[in-house]
């Protein structure tokens, strides 16, 4: 006859039943006193050179700070990267390319519309014509431009409406195309992000459709930085000026030492 189930059970298998937990509780540590503070620095492009802090866990180990940083993106205002409140509407986007003691040196890496000025340029009773253009700079940046505008009523048009024809629409994005590459692959990024920053790519685009249609509000509304040349850090110093080297002491002059020389010594 069969042991009862409760007989077979093995001796010894539940020991850790009766024992506490090893090392019990872990204390609460508060992260931030690891974390350490970075100042943002904009290209040379931009009148506010300074533009924020960002935080990184401090240099432990194999884990290095700096090379957490490389790569982070920033989003600012435009308006606070040039001290001018007219141009909030535009986010400029900067990514971190080196870090050189507490100074975090950025580069453009793309610029947006804010999304209560795109909804305000919408109205009803027009066209609303976008197009895009992959486009290569002279220093080797892939950019993507996208270009945004309405069509606006003639002079002394009494017609309600001011839609275009698809064939109108189709001149007016080959025409943006046409402007954009034209632009853009000419220069290199540092002459491009002077260019976007006044809008005259909008400027001249409205002016060049003004034969096909007229237009209003016509607008860059967003550029992406699809592929970045080699690193170089000859170029980054050059888009920052001197930001790299701020805290440098003045040069002080030395008088050169003076050599004597002794004759009719035996070694």
């Amino acid at each position: 006859q069969k042991p009862p189930q409760s007989a077979t059970m093995a001796v010894g298998k539940n020991k850790r039943l009766t024992k506490s937990k090893k090392g019990g509780k872990k204390k609460a540590v508060d992260p931030f006193l690891k974390k350490e503070w970075y100042d943002i620095k904009a290209p040379s492009v931009f009148s506010v050179r300074k533009c924020g802090k960002t935080l990184i866990t401090r240099t432990q180990g194999t884990k290095i700070a700096s090379e957490g940083l490389k790569g982070r993106v920033f989003e600012v205002s435009l308006a606070d990267l040039n001290n001018d409140e007219d141009q909030q509407y535009r986010k400029i986007k900067l990514c971190c390319e080196d870090v050189q003691g507490y100074n975090v040196l950025t580069n453009f890496h793309g610029m947006d519309l804010t999304r209560d000025k795109l909804c305000s340029l919408i109205k009803k009773w027009g066209s609303l014509i976008e197009a895009n253009e992959t486009v290569r700079t002279t220093d080797g940046y892939t950019i993507r431009l996208f270009c945004i505008a309405f069509t606006t009523k003639m002079p002394n048009q009494m017609k309600k409406t001011c839609y275009a024809q698809s064939a109108q629409i189709r001149a007016i994005r080959k025409k943006m195309v046409e402007i954009m590459s034209e632009e853009a692959s000419k220069c290199d990024l540092k002459e491009l992000v002077q260019k976007l920053i006044p809008e005259s790519i909008g400027a001249d685009i409205e002016k060049a459709c003004q034969c096909i249609f007229p237009l209003r509000d016509v607008y860059i509304r967003k550029v992406k930085v699809l592929k970045k040349p080699k690193f170089d850090i000859l170029k980054l110093m050059e888009m920052h000026g001197d930001a790299g080297n701020e805290d440098t002491g003045a040069g002080v002059s030395r008088e050169e030492p003076l050599v004597e020389e002794v004759k009719g010594l035996k070694v």
